[in-house]
């Protein structure tokens, strides 16, 4: 009670301030502006992570999207996979509302690099679908979700793609006010969640300070039947538990950080540090019986994690390049899995690195431009207890690359290549892997609004720690895991068609694209049990995955101060491996939205269907088909203040939704019907 009575005052002092408030103004910086309509897609909307020069999403040579603040700021609080689920081609691992990450054209973990500001996260988010992110989107000021070969720039973990979150701890730009910023909060009735971000910055002489936070919580979650799916139930003979909340899964996440930039004429230079200290319960099989006497009880995991960051951009005088880039970030990160009947810490994760790059952009000359950058990592990787599966690892990389793009005005050339080299090292032995990457993409613009572009690339990634190395039990996924030091690096050959059609008032996007591995790295059961758990083997196995992607946006009217957009968005994946079906590959989805916006009105209407998975590996159960319904209305009380209240409801028709993509399908489906209010506000 006391949370929601803060939440609502704290609401009241914002709609308050905001009569007096000044209007709010951006500096024109090099990317677009957080506020940036996320239907532009002229020259100014540059995607910053394609390429380290100015790339405009219209003639982009493979997928990428964009969620802007103002998408992120009504986004409902929760983990970043959950956050860019129904994007095209996106699906989260879900575990439970306190960890998910992206699962980019069926693929997920190590094959989808999370970046911020364009260097790795440096967690352990990426070896198990347990482990959250150590970034919340709530601090971001955009997020670009990139797939196929422009992922080449971060390296071969991006095989499958690359999601990068920018903000702007480190200030690139000066404050346009005094005091420039924006506030978000809003609270959710399914979970009884809340949540509340913010961030400004201020000048003082030639130094731009920045300060953010982000508060979120929640209690266990509702559900429209019971946690354990009939379809489990069945198989093991479980009499499951009737009651339609899953529990142990509450969550509570601070995060905060300050900067401090030199910004000038020719660029700017800065420092950063942030602090994330979060924790969420796991979610666990509700059964009445058969009980195991000898079932570990629920577990809670605790995340820390300290991060310090460098950046800078400094424009220079030689004839062959244009400005110098550099992005540094170091952290600290720890987290440990807690019991919750007794406190007792089970196993601890510890993951210490610094991971930079640095990029020399050519000078655009005649159509031409290019760039050229190093990226190095170096990062030592510790599990401890009862569960450490894993040996302590020290691994360092290093990469070279480069990207050159050649614009004739109706048609065009972007290549890319790349090298890699990466190190493994425990007590007991060491693995090195050397990785060449390249693209070529060529692109052709037969009229106006019309851009058609065929990529070919081959990209390499090495195995990591978990594939080699493991060797015990491991309940985040239910398995005994065990790796194979013998191991080579995966390599994937694919092709991307894209079509753009970019009108006055219809814009389509579409790709088709395919995938051919070699070595794919696999795990499966091998028929034993070890510890009371399945034994689960990586090997290696050929592969191949295809599918389609499309995005349709038609203004349907216009008024004096009113219009109608209508937007629909649809994906299909299919893999395939020697020896079968791979795991949690999605269905294919379709989703519609109506957009009705008014001078001070918006109102959007979104149903998204997706299909049953009935194509499953041997140890999977198939998955429904589930239709939800949402409806977001938002409001600005005030015609020239940037203040937004809004009224969102999730899952109207509270659908049974278990995603296929998530190793918990079977015990935690999705939320139920929930209805979500806040206010977002930029000054």
């Amino acid at each position: 009670m006391v949370r929601r009575q803060a939440l609502a005052a704290a609401s009241l002092l914002v709609l308050a301030a905001a009569g007096s408030a000044p209007a709010w103004a951006a500096d024109a910086p090099a990317a677009p502006a957080a506020d940036a309509d996320p239907t532009d897609t002229s020259v100014s909307q540059v995607v910053v992570t394609a390429a380290p020069y100015a790339v405009s999403l219209d003639t982009v040579t493979s997928s990428v999207n964009v969620v802007t603040r103002d998408k992120l700021d009504v986004a409902p609080p929760a983990g970043l996979g959950d956050v860019l689920n129904g994007l095209p081609g996106l699906r989260s691992t879900f575990y439970g509302p306190g960890a998910s990450r992206p699962v980019i054209r069926g693929l997920s973990g190590p094959r989808v690099m999370v970046l911020q500001n364009g260097v790795g996260q440096v967690d352990a988010s990426a070896l198990s679908p347990d482990h959250a992110v150590a970034s919340d989107p709530a601090e971001a000021s955009r997020i670009e979700v990139l797939r196929g070969p422009s992922t080449l720039a971060y390296g071969g973990s991006g095989i499958g793609g690359v999601v990068n979150m920018l903000d702007d701890r480190v200030p690139s730009s000066r404050a346009s006010a005094p005091v420039e910023g924006r506030v978000a909060g809003s609270m959710s009735s399914v979970d009884s969640g809340w949540g509340v971000s913010g961030a400004a910055k201020f000048n003082a002489g030639p130094l731009v300070f920045a300060v953010d936070a982000v508060h979120r919580e929640s209690d266990d979650y509702d559900v429209p039947v019971a946690p354990v799916s009939s379809r489990l139930a069945a198989r093991d003979g479980l009499t499951v538990d009737p009651d339609k909340t899953v529990r142990n899964t509450d969550v509570e996440m601070d995060a905060y950080g300050a900067g401090v930039s030199y910004v000038h004429d020719r660029g700017f230079v800065g420092l950063s540090v942030k602090r994330t200290d979060t924790t969420y319960g796991v979610p666990y099989q509700q059964i009445l019986s058969p009980i195991d006497p000898d079932a570990e009880g629920p577990v809670s995991i605790h995340l820390q994690q300290t991060r310090y960051d460098l950046r800078g951009e400094q424009e220079l005088d030689t004839p062959w390049f244009e400005k110098v880039r550099v992005s540094i970030g170091h952290a600290d990160y720890q987290h440990a899995e807690v019991s919750v009947e007794d406190g007792e810490v089970g196993t601890r994760f510890l993951s210490d690195g610094t991971e930079g790059r640095v990029e020399l952009v050519h000078r655009e000359h005649d159509g031409h431009q290019g760039a050229i950058g190093f990226q190095a990592l170096t990062r030592s990787f510790e599990a401890i207890g009862d569960e450490a599966f894993v040996p302590s690892v020290d691994i360092k990389e290093y990469g070279l690359f480069t990207l050159q793009r050649f614009d004739r005005g109706d048609w065009g050339v972007d290549a890319g290549l790349r090298f890699d080299t990466r190190s493994l090292e425990t007590a007991t032995q060491k693995r090195d892997f050397d990785n060449v990457s390249a693209s070529l993409g060529v692109f052709y613009k037969p009229a106006e609004h019309q851009f058609v572009a065929l990529t070919l690339s081959r990209n390499g990634r090495a195995p990591t720690e978990f594939e080699l190395f493991a060797d015990g039990p491991h309940p985040g996924t239910g398995g005994y895991e065990k790796g194979d030091d013998s191991l080579d690096s995966e390599t994937v050959t694919s092709l991307e068609a894209t079509y753009r059609w970019t009108g006055p008032r219809l814009r389509v996007e579409g790709h088709l694209w395919g995938a051919w591995y070699d070595n794919f790295i696999e795990e499966a059961p091998t028929g034993e049990v070890e510890d009371s758990l399945p034994v689960f083997q990586y090997f290696q196995t050929g592969a191949k995955f295809h599918g389609a992607e499309l995005e349709v946006g038609y203004d349907a009217w216009r008024g004096k101060d009113q219009s109608i957009r209508l937007e629909g968005v649809a994906d299909y994946v299919r893999g395939e491996t020697d020896i079968g079906v791979p795991a949690r590959i999605p269905p294919w989805s379709l989703t519609g939205r109506a957009i009705w916006t008014a001078s001070n009105v918006e109102a959007e209407l979104e149903v998204r269907h997706v299909a049953e998975q009935d194509r499953v590996a041997d140890f999977e159960l198939p998955t429904d088909a589930y239709t939800t319904v949402n409806l977001r209305v938002t409001v600005k009380p005030f015609e020239d203040k940037p203040l937004r209240w809004f009224v969102d409801g999730r899952n109207l028709t509270n659908e049974e939704v278990r995603e296929h993509a998530s190793f918990l399908k079977d015990i935690a489906p999705s939320p139920g019907r929930s209805i979500r209010t806040g206010i977002a506000w930029k000054f």
